[in-house]
């Protein structure tokens, strides 16, 4: 029997956080999902309830992301893993968990796993990206936010993008789905992806010391190249390409991810 998806807040010192969850009837670590920048925890919802078949799933909306409110500070990629422990020392108190990670959501399962490595067991980071410093400075601009005008270029380019990157099978209404996403976080839209191109040499340090388990799955998305290069970094992990999927797997093919990660984490 599939597990229902539900919705809810919870308290934290940054307001509130919005999450969706499914429970499953096992005891199996909690599997806590974290989305891409500028998305939300609505890119889970076909996931969730495939992965609680034996545990509890949970993926909240990232601070200043979907329904959660901002961080009181700058956004960070440290900032957000310590609200997400906060967070999970709430829902999950004393839960060992397993992280799956995407994109942006990556770098924060690697810094709260490197932040308290006990009270985590295995990682899954969908893409895990080396970028070249050329690289960080080209992706700064490609995301610089875009100034609302009465023509609506801003939502005119974002649709853009989003078609220029679309994945097989990635219908119209899953691409509005993802359009409606980035509206969410308002004129802080690209604070995600800020935080993101900050941590980038971070996050190498990060993954390069973690000990934990750690699973990159890597997709034909516009990461695909960049974390082609993980390997040297990968202390206790190994890297999986799956080229024939790109943007909207997770909806696509949310039976067979749900298998290979949950192959990961029972073994």
């Amino acid at each position: 029997m599939t597990s229902q998806v539900t919705r809810g807040y919870s308290d934290t010192s940054a307001g509130q956080a919005h999450w969706r969850r499914s429970i499953g009837a096992g005891s199996a670590n909690p599997v806590v999902c974290l989305h891409m920048a500028p998305k939300s925890s609505r890119s889970f919802s076909a996931l969730l309830p495939k992965l609680a078949r034996n545990r509890i799933a949970l993926a909240p909306d990232l601070p200043g992301h979907g329904a959660s409110d901002p961080l009181n500070s700058a956004a960070s990629i440290p900032g957000y893993a310590q609200w997400l422990w906060e967070l999970l020392d709430a829902e999950l108190p004393g839960e060992t968990v397993d992280f799956v990670g995407y994109h942006t959501g990556a770098m924060v399962a690697v810094a709260a796993a490197q932040a308290r490595p006990a009270a985590v067991g295995k990682l899954v980071a969908l893409s895990a990206p080396v970028f070249k410093d050329a690289e960080i400075a080209a992706f700064r601009e490609f995301f610089r936010p875009i100034p609302l005008d009465e023509d609506g270029s801003r939502f005119r380019i974002m649709w853009e993008r989003i078609m220029r990157f679309r994945g097989p099978g990635m219908t119209l209404e899953m691409a509005a789905a993802s359009l409606s996403d980035n509206l969410l976080g308002g004129e802080d839209y690209e604070e995600g992806h800020r935080a993101a191109f900050d941590h980038a040499k971070q996050f190498l340090s990060e993954i390069s010391l973690l000990e934990n388990p750690i699973l990159v799955i890597n997709v034909a998305d516009d990461l695909e190249e960049h974390s082609r290069r993980i390997d040297p970094y990968l202390n206790n992990g190994v890297r999986r390409d799956y080229p024939h999927w790109g943007n909207g797997f997770l909806e696509l093919h949310a039976e067979q991810l749900a298998r290979d990660l949950l192959g990961f984490f029972n073994s």
